[in-house]
């Protein structure tokens, strides 16, 4: 195990990603000691949380070493999402077992402005086995545990990533989203998960479009701002990609956050559109939420949904069977063998047979229906400035609750009524974002979401960072981040690449002893 100084740990553990990259600019840390850092947490934790489950250290290390300080991101460790972004040379499996040896060969477009932006992979991050899951629980990895309270799952399919941000192992994490698994993990784990507009972020060139523009690539972060620098990093098409959303602020959606949103009319709903009531906690967050975005001056309206979204979480998964059975149907043509029972979930065997089995006439008509859905969507809510609900309509479930050992395809996905409000905001393309409302008593986050309209990042932003500065999480610890002092402190100056002055220590988890 890696060893580092008191000082580093403490201001590591307590700094978001652009306040690492800051010091790494300003030659007071270098990228190498924010790499072994981070390296060490993980060996220290990820024992215990199964969060990083492909480890690229020594390539971590290498692109530290000769890392220059540029971009927004410097020197800042990270990771990948083992559902996310081709990066050259980084396994990539997806939690199927006959893509273990699979290895990116080029960059996508995404992992180029990461790259670009001087973020360092240190590896990818636990997701269920082919991501369609709200929890982390894949048979090749194992299940991916809560650093706030390790009962209840920290969320899907972003598991990992969430996880390890809120472990503090990494400050952000990549993070992917076809019906909710950025901004549920955030909610589970305490952090910020902004699901882009469609077509924000081009999916090329390994794709030219995923599941008709409804899922999208970002990333889990513990601040606002790192949320909207990061949008500003990787942000962007490519000619010919099949949606392009209305351009970006004329500065840039960091530099945006300097404005105070204007006096906003703000919808928001105490009703599910479909399934049980809101959690007596979940119903309490929201209205905190309410009260302060009153407080703030906004004008708040109830409303409740009145689209059809049951039909459209029907229809979606309709066609996603679809579209996932095609890729399925892919990536057995590069293991070199027909796709058999046993190398899927029972969940993922169903749902592979589904799509396989639909006629392209129904296929069609579950298209026309999500099509629908979404006009109904932005229709509905194209009044307000801003629309908010609770990010999950209950609290995280128990660890096992979301069991993918389910055959029958139909009762799987009528069980996800605790994700009600998420994929809606997938098939309309609507930027959405979660954040930190409230944590239980025995520290279980809640979280809410915010949803725009389509391109306007920039409102919810803004809004969003409004609510951090009225009610700061980022120096919130969980039980898994006890090691470190909760008040951090600045580390001396030096000069770039010599040695820190007040010793070395060996992290320890207290939990592990």
């Amino acid at each position: 195990m890696s060893s580092v100084t008191p000082d580093l740990l403490r201001l590591y553990s307590h700094s978001d990603a652009l306040a690492l990259a800051d010091l790494v600019k300003r030659g007071e840390i270098s990228p190498i000691e924010l790499v072994e850092t981070a390296i060490t947490a993980i060996e220290t934790l990820d024992p215990h949380l199964n969060a990083v489950v492909i480890r690229h250290f020594e390539m971590a290390r290498a692109m530290a070493a000769e890392m220059k300080p540029n971009g927004p991101f410097a020197g800042v460790p990270f990771l990948l999402k083992n559902l996310g972004s081709h990066w050259k040379d980084t396994r990539l499996t997806g939690g199927i077992g006959f893509r273990e040896n699979f290895v990116c060969d080029t960059d996508s477009e995404m992992a180029r402005r990461m790259r670009a932006a001087g973020l360092i992979p240190l590896g990818r991050s636990n997701t269920p086995e082919n991501g369609w899951c709200i929890a982390t629980e894949p048979r090749l990895y194992g299940p991916t545990l809560n650093p706030w309270n390790e009962a209840v799952t920290p969320g899907g399919s972003s598991g990992g990533s969430a996880a390890a941000v809120a472990a503090r192992m990494v400050p952000l994490a990549e993070a992917s989203d076809g019906g909710g698994s950025i901004r549920v993990p955030a909610s589970c784990c305490g952090l910020v998960g902004l699901k882009p507009s469609r077509g924000r972020i081009s999916y090329g060139p390994p794709d030219a479009d995923i599941w008709f523009g409804s899922v999208y690539f970002f990333a889990v972060t513990r601040t606002v701002r790192d949320s909207a620098a990061f949008l500003d990093a990787t942000a962007g098409t490519l000619p010919g990609d099949p949606y392009i959303p209305p351009t970006t602020p004329g500065t840039s959606w960091l530099a945006s956050l300097a404005d105070r949103p204007r006096q906003l009319r703000i919808g928001y709903t105490l009703t599910p559109p479909w399934g049980p009531a809101f959690a007596p906690d979940v119903s309490a967050a929201l209205r905190d939420t309410v009260a302060l975005l009153e407080a703030f001056g906004h004008n708040l309206e109830e409303h409740a949904f009145t689209t059809d979204l049951e039909k459209a979480w029907i229809d979606y998964n309709q066609v996603n069977s679809v579209e996932i059975a095609r890729d399925l149907d892919a990536q057995a043509e590069w293991a070199g063998r027909a796709l058999r029972e046993d190398d899927l979930v029972a969940f993922n065997w169903a749902q592979y047979q589904r799509g396989r089995s639909q006629s392209a006439i129904a296929f069609s008509a579950a298209v026309d229906g999500i099509r629908r859905a979404n006009r109904a969507i932005a229709t509905e809510l194209a009044p307000f400035d801003a629309f908010l609900t609770p990010t999950l309509t209950q609290l995280p479930r128990p660890v096992g609750y979301w069991d993918m050992n389910e055959p029958d395809f139909d009762a799987y996905i009528a069980r996800w009524t605790d994700a009600a409000f998420m994929f809606a905001f997938n098939i309309s393309g609507l930027p959405a974002i979660s954040l930190p409302a409230a944590w239980t008593g025995d520290d279980v986050p809640v979280g809410v979401q915010l949803v725009g309209h389509y391109g306007d990042e920039a409102t919810l932003l803004r809004l969003a960072a409004h609510i951090e500065e009225a009610r700061p999480w980022i120096q919130r610890t969980s039980r898994r981040t006890a090691w470190i002092e909760v008040r951090p402190r600045r580390l001396p100056r030096r000069k770039p690449g010599g040695p820190h002055p007040q010793g070395s220590v060996v992290m320890t988890d207290p939990l592990l002893c």
